[in-house]
């Protein structure tokens, strides 16, 4: 058993919204049986775990996590909207490129994590229409639940090419064509840290009067070692009481995409930084943040289950680990600027502006997709190559970054 390390009471500001919806005595009675779990898992460690140990437990854990416990996620009755609930102009923009990279590698796709499976369907009609349809069509999905909501996206959306798609546990051992991810790496477990007096604690979960609270430690040698990496990299140490975080499950995910993809690219898209704006000395209090409801609000210990965690994407330290693993950085750019790149305005062009019950729609999620104040600059797309082709990166030509 762990032993109980000191512990210091948290700074976080409690941030939560004035009008937070109230969920059900059901969905209640769901999020006070994994609250229950967690206190007993703290207890069993000798009163504290890692932040990254609870946020896995409160979005993965099985039938009860946020992700695995069959709640309503996407969408107008969910808890938050994605880029291809908002307009079908997403994915079959996005199939412009991935069509020359399936040409350039293998006809098949892997999709990680598919939400809804919105993404999944545009993406085969519209690689479809441009005869470029892949052979087989993966999607990496560990919710039973989700997988379920995916199939019937696929047989009212795209059902010519639902019968091309299969399921998958894990990676495979080894992989040939495109892969992809929309807001997968936001939800991956991070570890919390807060420079105190100079030195590195980790900030993890204890309980208090039957509830958890954030309690910090000593860090480790390996969240020590990171930290010193990062104020390295930096050019100067974080200031004193500075709090944030960093996510070392992104970089072993990259890594394991590296080994099992042999010829092909991996394009992942989420909201984010490079370090340097990541760790601004003005971002004293991270990135972490929850979504309830279509409500964002600052307190992870609120309806357990019940709402999603996330945290920004440090993409610079995502480049590293992908350049450490043997992959090659295709580019790196603001989502408006890569929608722009791969024709998104070409194809908005073509819509019937007379259909005003498709137009209209339409025109509304193409601003939220690419306005500086929505998600058009905060979100950014990545892409890695690996093999002896040399993949089209039209995806990137203009607007590309330094990370």
């Amino acid at each position: 058993m762990k032993l109980k390390p000191p512990m210091q009471p948290s700074t976080l500001p409690n941030q939560l919204p004035a009008q937070l919806p109230v969920p059900d005595a059901s969905a209640l009675a769901h999020s006070q049986q994994l609250q229950k779990i967690l206190l007993q898992r703290i207890e069993a460690a000798g009163g504290w775990m890692g932040f990254d140990t609870y946020m896995e437990t409160a979005l993965y854990e099985p039938g009860l996590g946020y992700y695995s416990g069959g709640a309503t996620k996407f969408g107008p009755a969910g808890d938050f909207v994605t880029a291809p609930e908002l307009s079908p102009l997403f994915g079959a923009t996005l199939a412009r490129p991935i069509a020359d990279w399936l040409r350039a590698s293998a006809s098949q796709v892997l999709e990680f994590g598919a939400g809804s499976g919105a993404l999944a369907a545009q993406l085969l009609n519209a690689l479809g229409s441009q005869d470029c349809a892949p052979e087989q069509y993966f999607i990496l999905e560990l919710s039973g639940t989700l997988r379920a909501r995916q199939q019937e996206t696929l047989a009212r959306v795209a059902p010519q090419w639902a019968e091309r798609v299969r399921w998958l546990d894990a990676l495979p051992e080894n992989f040939d064509g495109v892969m992809l991810g929309n807001e997968v790496l936001d939800a991956m477990p991070v570890r919390l840290f807060v420079k105190h007096e100079g030195l590195i604690r980790e900030r993890g979960v204890a309980s208090h009067r039957g509830q958890c609270v954030f309690a910090d430690a000593p860090a480790d040698a390996a969240l020590g070692a990171q930290i010193t990496a990062l104020e390295t990299h930096l050019g100067g140490a974080l200031p004193d009481g500075y709090v944030s975080e960093v996510c070392p499950a992104a970089s072993a995910f990259i890594a394991s995409v590296a080994a099992c993809l042999q010829r092909g690219v991996v394009l992942l898209i989420d909201y984010g930084f490079p370090a340097r704006e990541y760790y601004h000395p003005q971002r004293t209090q991270g990135t972490l943040m929850c979504h309830y409801r279509h409500h964002a609000h600052g307190d992870p210990f609120l309806y357990p289950g019940l709402q999603d965690i996330t945290a920004h994407v440090d993409f610079s330290a995502l480049a590293h680990a992908a350049h450490d693993a043997g992959l090659t950085l295709l580019g790196y750019t603001s989502q408006a600027r890569a929608l722009i790149n791969a024709g998104i305005t070409e194809l908005a062009a073509n819509l019937d502006r007379n259909d005003l019950a498709t137009f209209l729609p339409a025109a509304r999620g193409l601003q939220t997709l690419m306005a500086e104040s929505e998600m058009g600059e905060l979100f950014k797309m990545i892409a890695f190559g690996t093999g002896s082709t040399n993949f089209d990166t039209t995806l990137f030509n203009q607007g590309n970054r330094h990370l």
